[in-house]
């Protein structure tokens, strides 16, 4: 009979990604736990896992076998350590991905105030624009653009702010303010750095039609933070995420453009595993975005006393 321990390690090693590092964590001798895989190996007749000098790289069956154990694993994990605390505090570490921007717009003293009410949780995010890996990273929380293609995910709208067009009060007093759509064309833009080529913007105007311009611009980013701080130093217009313009439009440091036109926003999502087996932390971590986002937004959007 294949042994279960055996089959948590695998899961451990995978999640840690080295016998090593999966070794110290456990404290157990990193030639221990690759014999252990080994022989899981054996009893099962399938390499799991090619191993080279710099990395672990899992096989069809390795893979297959993570995402049938992981989530019952972690299950088992969450319940030892929410009967060691004697409660059911949420706790444990959870693993989150975001694009390199996230804290840009997410306020930094929501998660002070996370980590304060839940202090048994331990939060590690992995920034990045490129795609992740959700089962192969073991990822337990990702906030991701578009609709979830993971079957054995599901996720929670977060609700977003308009993008919006602002420039400083000096630009427009250089350049003269666009009238039209048409006319962003020949003005500097601000865009990202990740743009090849053309940079189109596609906005949603007036009767709700899409209209789309091709813009340039002398200064790129690849973080929205920048962008707006580059706005406000006048270096052209951007187009802003609503929770980030807001406080320099209420001081003046910003001024719309455009107003009846905004960006056509894909959907965000906080994504997350199947409800089945959604522990404690996680479903702690992801009302505490949805509710800090919702009570955010409707603070900038309440009329001005």
């Amino acid at each position: 009979m294949t042994d279960l321990n055996d089959i948590g390690l695998f899961v451990q090693v995978v999640r840690w990604g080295s016998f090593s590092e999966a070794g110290r964590q456990l404290g157990i001798p990193a030639n221990t736990v690759s014999r252990r895989i080994q022989d899981l190996e054996t009893q099962l007749g399938a390499r799991l896992m090619q191993r080279s000098t710099r990395k672990l790289t899992l096989t069809e069956a390795g893979r297959s076998l993570h995402e049938r154990c992981a989530q019952a694993v972690d299950s088992l994990e969450q319940a030892s350590m929410e009967l060691k605390a004697g409660s059911q505090v949420p706790s444990g570490l959870l693993r989150v991905a975001a694009s390199t921007s996230l804290f840009d717009v997410y306020k930094m003293r929501w998660i002070a105030e996370f980590q304060a009410k839940y202090p048994l949780i331990k939060l590690e995010f992995l920034l990045d624009d490129g795609f992740v890996d959700l089962i192969g990273q073991r990822i337990d929380v990702a906030l991701r653009g578009g609709q979830p293609r993971d079957q054995d995910y599901v996720a929670r709208r977060v609700p977003t702010a308009p993008a919006v067009l602002v420039a400083s009060p000096g630009y427009l007093a250089r350049r003269g303010i666009p009238r039209t759509l048409a006319d962003l064309a020949q003005h500097d833009c601000l865009v990202t750095s990740q743009s090849r080529g053309r940079t189109i913007w596609r906005l949603r105007g007036p009767k709700d039609r899409e209209e789309s311009v091709e813009v340039t611009g002398r200064f790129a980013a690849n973080a929205m933070q920048t962008l707006s701080k580059a706005a406000v130093a006048g270096l052209g217009i951007a187009l802003l995420p609503g929770m980030l313009t807001t406080p320099d439009i209420t001081t003046g440091r910003l001024i719309p453009i455009l107003p009846q036109y905004r960006r056509i926003d894909i959907a965000m999502n906080i994504v997350y595993p199947t409800n089945r087996q959604v522990s404690r932390a996680v479903q702690a971590f992801v009302d505490s975005v949805v509710a800090n986002v919702e009570s955010e937004l409707m603070r900038l959007m309440a009329p001005a006393n």
